[in-house]
């Protein structure tokens, strides 16, 4: 039987790319926010592909979208994830799950991490049905091309986006 008197740690981690952060995202942060005590949303360095915006301009983004949510956190990281989460005092993971294919690579995921690191949990919550089809990449080609993205992304990153696909022309 385990000692009651020693409380788990409460803080999450929810880790991505986030380029760009989406509703999508700040759904899943919110949702978050609401079951643990703290939230870090963890950037990740981009590896292996080129990133619309570098490290620093999606944790200003992001901070900007959640800086009604008390208890989220952002921050970057480089390396595993279980890594930093140790790091950080986290006993969980929040990943958001769209499809079945997400959850085969997040399933993959989680289960290396746990092998790495088993006193983190990870946590699927499910995607909100109004998001089930949206994406950063999609959202990066759809701005791309001039399409109309304000319902899919908070204020400050549609902004940056504008930015960044008006100065292309």
């Amino acid at each position: 039987m385990s000692d009651c008197s020693t409380k788990p740690s409460r803080i999450a981690i929810c880790p991505g790319s986030f380029d760009p952060f989406t509703l999508g995202h700040l759904d899943i942060a919110t949702r978050a926010s609401r079951m643990f005590e703290r939230v870090i949303v963890a950037v990740a360095a981009v590896t292996g592909k080129q990133p619309l915006f570098t490290i620093d301009e999606r944790v200003a983004m992001i901070r900007e979208a959640v800086e009604g949510l008390p208890n989220v956190d952002v921050d970057f990281f480089s390396g595993l994830v279980v890594d930093f989460a140790a790091a950080r005092g986290a006993s969980a993971i929040v990943k958001g799950l769209r499809v079945v294919s997400d959850f085969e690579h997040e399933r993959q995921m989680a289960l290396m991490n746990t092998a790495l690191a088993p006193g983190i949990e990870t946590v699927f919550l499910l995607t909100s049905v109004q998001n089930l089809f949206l994406s950063s990449s999609l959202v990066r080609q759809v701005a791309s091309l001039g399409g109309d993205i304000e319902p899919f992304v908070p204020p400050g990153v549609l902004r940056r986006l504008q930015d960044r696909f008006s100065k292309d022309d």
